[in-house]
């Protein structure tokens, strides 16, 4: 049992050191940067720009 121990805390630090580098590249990156627009924007009304196309 102690020897899987050996293998499964490096491999769980390992996973946790990724996870928190994926979140900091996300966070950086932009990915943060306007959460409301996507969701605002299917209240928009955008069909009123040409009423002839069909």
């Amino acid at each position: 049992m102690l020897d899987s121990m050996f293998l499964l805390i490096p491999l769980s630090l390992l996973f946790v050191l990724f996870i928190a580098v994926a979140l900091w590249w996300a966070v950086f990156s932009g990915q943060f940067e306007d959460t409301n627009k996507k969701g605002e924007s299917i209240l928009e009304d955008d069909d009123s720009t040409d009423t002839n196309q069909k």
